[in-house]
């Protein structure tokens, strides 16, 4: 289990020349965002269940600076993301921004939560119904949220072939009023 001092450890390896020092912070990053257990998530809120999501915030701001410092492009959740930054007040706020997307999304027909995306994520979601505008295999309409803006939500058009610019939303009451719109976009080109 990871400890307040996580981020001090080291790992002594001996070496022809001395000792050598071995940095573990990846190694310790990468099990805090380890998924642990449990059926498949059809939700955000049941797919927090690694180390970063139940640990005291402080513990978790604390890893993140040390492994993002010797690691930038780390794999971590975009409210952590928004939180290191000072964009988010706490990682309750990102939880309820996910959640209060998700009642959104989990009662107009067609959108999917799908549980795994890159390592520390909280998942994303998918508008199936996009997926029969492509002649050929793509993705369908893909929402997923983001610390690149405050609206948190970044929309990606159905698309075969490479993947479009996101499409930014500035928030809950945007995405509730352009939903429609989102979900009839034609497929990227």
């Amino acid at each position: 289990m990871l400890d307040a001092n996580a981020s001090q450890k080291r790992l002594t390896v001996p070496t022809q020349r001395g000792l050598h020092v071995e940095p573990l912070i990846g190694l310790e990053w990468s099990e805090a965002l380890e998924q642990h257990n449990g059926a498949p998530a059809t939700a955000p809120a049941e797919a927090r269940r690694a180390w970063v999501h139940r640990a005291p915030e402080p513990q978790v701001l604390a890893l993140f600076h040390a492994a993002s410092a010797a690691e930038p492009r780390l794999a971590a959740p975009w409210w952590l993301r928004a939180l290191a930054a000072g964009e988010l007040g706490s990682r309750r706020e990102g939880f309820a921004v996910e959640d209060r997307v998700a009642k959104l999304l989990d009662a107009r027909p067609g959108w999917v939560f799908v549980p795994w995306g890159v390592d520390g994520d909280s998942g994303y979601w998918e508008y199936m119904p996009s997926e029969r505008a492509l002649a050929e295999p793509g993705m369908p309409t893909t929402l997923a949220h983001t610390h690149r803006h405050t609206g948190w939500v970044d929309v990606f058009p159905v698309h075969a072939g490479p993947q479009p610019a996101p499409i930014p939303v500035a928030g809950l009451p945007d995405l509730r009023a352009n939903l429609s719109r989102l979900e009839s976009l034609a497929p990227a080109a």
